[in-house]
């Protein structure tokens, strides 16, 4: 195994564990944004002429369910299962468009979910698990 191919497969494996733990930490800061809105904090804006306004708990819900959903799905893909990765995309393009609609809400961070998703989405969808398998020369014989 030549040293540029062990490179390659320590890259791929590190963005897909990267990957899984900020799929965690999105599921946590989804939840940390749900209790936020569930208890109208004062830096979320209400009040505004908004064409996808719901009521702030029900927003609040909405986040806290889908947070630990994307936790959950964090923790599966530290198992490298195929189901895991296709989870991770998808549920972390729901969060991108729940975020999206939360946008006047609470700009910034919906934006950084929002980035932190996209990013999620890159390294689930370049690593190659059947590629990281390669095989390992064997021991001299004694």
């Amino acid at each position: 195994m030549s040293e540029e191919s062990v490179v390659k497969r320590d890259v791929v494996q590190g963005s897909a564990r990267g990957g899984a733990v900020l799929l965690v930490t999105v599921g946590i800061l989804e939840v940390l944004q749900g209790l936020s809105a569930i208890a109208k904090d004062e830096v979320i804006v209400t009040g505004i002429d908004y064409t996808y306004q719901f009521d702030l708990t029900a927003w609040g819900w909405t986040h806290l369910v889908l947070g630990a959903i994307v936790t959950a799905a964090g923790i599966a893909l530290f198992t490298g299962a195929a189901w895991a990765r296709v989870t991770a995309m998808v549920i972390c393009a729901v969060s991108i468009l729940v975020n999206f609609l939360w946008l006047p809400y609470y700009p910034m961070w919906a934006i950084t979910i929002i980035a932190l998703n996209a990013v999620v989405i890159w390294a689930v969808s370049t690593w190659h698990p059947d590629k990281d398998r390669v095989a390992q020369p064997n021991p001299p014989a004694r």
